[in-house]
């Protein structure tokens, strides 16, 4: 990492990526079916939005949808599918008002037309927000985003530059990952930007993650000495030295 970099790493994580996990076991253990769970969940990224707007985030970024939910039973899917379409109806105004640039991050060229159009609408109604950024990745794998990022820089004539053509080129890497649900993987999310990303696993179902929950993974994530391949004395005399030059 170059001192202009480092020193201008914050004590708060600038993008945070969120692998929201449990929304079928949050609901079965309510007798409920499992689209209760998701209906629910869209609470918990409302108040994912407010927390990490509050703690100074300037990023984030939500799995939505991966490229491999297609193989979720038909019923499922048509109600993540209908959950999106409606929240892009009756969110992205709010967004909008509160500054909050929206982009959706994937292969979307399979989905609706009427999905398509209203994510062109609401990337363009919010592009010129600075506030605060939220990326919901939709039919998004990491190995698809290399993959289309390797065939465009083949075209380009220049492989080198395939970095350039990944779906978070224009935004700072996660310096969190959060994971619901009690899983410990990252299930194909955002490989090639995740290389030195910090990764914190909770129990906590999704539905159930609120402000107070995301607290406490911005207290571990505080507590945590991020090295990037460097010792713990490197990295100490480094931040001494270039706070001092």
């Amino acid at each position: 990492m170059n001192p202009a970099a480092l020193k201008e790493l914050p004590a708060a994580p600038r993008h945070i990526a969120v692998v929201m996990d449990g929304n079928g076991r949050w609901a079965k253990r309510r007798y409920l079916p499992r689209v209760a769970g998701h209906k629910q969940g869209l609470e918990a990224v409302r108040a994912l939005i407010r927390g990490a707007m509050k703690h100074g985030v300037q990023c984030l970024t939500i799995f939505a949808f991966s490229s491999e939910n297609w193989q979720r039973p038909p019923d499922e899917v048509s109600f993540l599918m209908d959950l999106f379409l409606r929240a892009l109806r009756e969110e992205v105004q709010k967004l909008h008002g509160n500054g909050i640039r929206f982009s959706a991050v994937g292969d979307v060229s399979v989905l609706s037309e009427e999905t398509q159009n209203l994510i062109l609408d609401a990337e363009a109604l919010t592009r010129s927000n600075h506030q605060f950024r939220l990326n919901v990745a939709v039919n998004y794998g990491g190995r698809w985003d290399v993959e289309q990022a390797v065939n465009r820089a083949q075209l380009s004539g220049d492989l080198q530059t395939f970095p350039n053509y990944l779906a978070f080129a224009d935004q700072p890497d996660p310096d969190l990952f959060i994971r619901t649900g009690g899983e410990r993987r990252i299930s194909n999310f955002m490989l090639w930007q995740l290389a030195y990303t910090e990764l914190y696993f909770t129990d906590t179902l999704w539905p159930d993650f609120s402000e107070s929950e995301l607290s406490e993974a911005l207290q571990w994530y505080a507590s945590r000495e991020r090295r990037f391949g460097k010792t713990g004395d490197q990295m100490r005399e480094y931040v001494t030295l270039v706070a001092t030059s």
